[in-house]
């Protein structure tokens, strides 16, 4: 089949931007797409940055993926621009950021966020529950548990009482030096501000405190490091999409109908940045009685449906469990407190379905 733009242009999209989860065609860096007749194609870019690496890598990606689909010997033009001062906006390609040579997310294996879209349906309690799930797992797999949790509900940073930390995390140097507990690394807002001290920042404060938790926490080898997003799909959940190498992406939802609209929406913009959507997650499901008897009282399906729509997976449906509820009041995870547990197996589950979804 013979090359055209179109064909290019897709190629090119599979060209992710360095140390981006959004390709070279979402950020608008292609200026120009030329084929002829013999498959000779040309491409053109406008790069702003002053990492000379950059460039560097861009074109060999960019030649790799033309040559996969048959160009012959592709011409890469780059343009290159130094800006005159550091660029500091969150997303933007080739932003300076001085970073310590032993922090940051460069040794993570898997990067996941875990979204809802909307408040309320217990992400931050789910993501807790799964990080511990999947340390758990690969414990008894023989592997070291090496998982990350970062907390990026800057307004309200609930992690750190679900997980049953307080205390400040220790400096080395500019290096933030995460705390830890049953065998998940922890930072949060809620790790460094007072537990009453309310959090009135505007965007900007936001995600500059994002991107501190990305390339100024010594987080280390990793093998996955999830990422707990603020309820919304506004700049700083796209933000975090489009900056940090995202392996995919788990929603969350509770079976009504407010909730399942809502992690719709949050899931188109995953879809966006081109981040892959793992599964999806019913939390709240149901109420099991003393008599074996499920009571559905926030509906039925919505899951299912949410993930029927994404052409996904539903990953579980976590049932409403009192000692869910206790082990976040009391920062012992009901994964821990009590792992034999319909809610633990669950979270079991899910764990052992990402992680393989992950190593595929």
């Amino acid at each position: 089949m013979p090359l055209d733009k179109e064909s290019v242009q897709k190629a090119l999209s599979q060209v992710r931007y360095p140390g981006y989860s959004r390709d070279i065609i979402a950020f608008g860096l292609v200026k120009g797409i030329e084929v002829t007749l013999e498959g000779k194609v040309t491409v053109g870019l406008a790069v702003t940055t002053a990492d000379p690496a950059i460039p560097k890598k861009l074109y060999a990606d960019i030649e790799a993926a033309l040559k996969a689909i048959g160009a012959v010997q592709p011409e890469i033009a780059i343009n290159v621009t130094v800006p005159k001062t550091p660029l500091g906006a969150a997303g933007t390609p080739g932003a300076e950021v001085k970073l310590p040579a032993n922090a940051g997310v460069g040794q993570v294996k898997h990067i996941v966020a875990v979204a809802s879209g909307k408040g309320g349906v217990g992400k931050s309690t789910f993501a807790v529950n799964l990080a511990c799930a999947l340390a758990r797992s690969l414990s008894e797999q023989g592997r070291p548990g090496r998982i990350g949790l970062m907390d990026c509900d800057i307004y309200g940073p609930s992690v750190p009482l679900m997980i049953g930390v307080n205390a400040r995390p220790t400096l080395d140097g500019d290096v933030l030096i995460p705390l830890e507990n049953f065998g998940v690394k922890i930072m949060s807002m809620g790790l460094l501000i007072e537990a009453d001290a309310p959090v009135v920042w505007r965007g900007p404060m936001i995600m500059k405190t994002i991107t501190q938790f990305a390339t100024h926490v010594r987080w280390g080898e990793l093998d996955v490091l999830l990422i707990d997003l603020p309820p919304g799909t506004g700049d700083a959940q796209l933000s975090i999409a489009q900056a940090m190498a995202l392996s995919g992406a788990v929603i969350v939802t509770t079976p009504q109908t407010a909730a399942v609209a809502v992690a719709l929406r949050g899931a188109a913009m995953f879809a966006k940045v081109s981040v892959p959507i793992i599964g999806v997650a019913e939390n709240m499901s149901f109420f099991e009685g003393t008599d074996g008897h499920r009571h559905y009282l926030f509906g039925q399906g919505g899951g299912l449906r949410v993930a029927t729509a994404l052409n996904t997976e539903l990953l579980g449906e976590v049932p409403l469990d009192p000692a869910v509820r206790q082990g976040g009041d009391h920062g012992i995870p009901v994964v821990i407190s009590h792992p034999e547990s319909n809610a633990a197996r669950v979270f079991k589950s899910v764990a052992l379905t990402v992680l393989r979804k992950l190593e595929a």
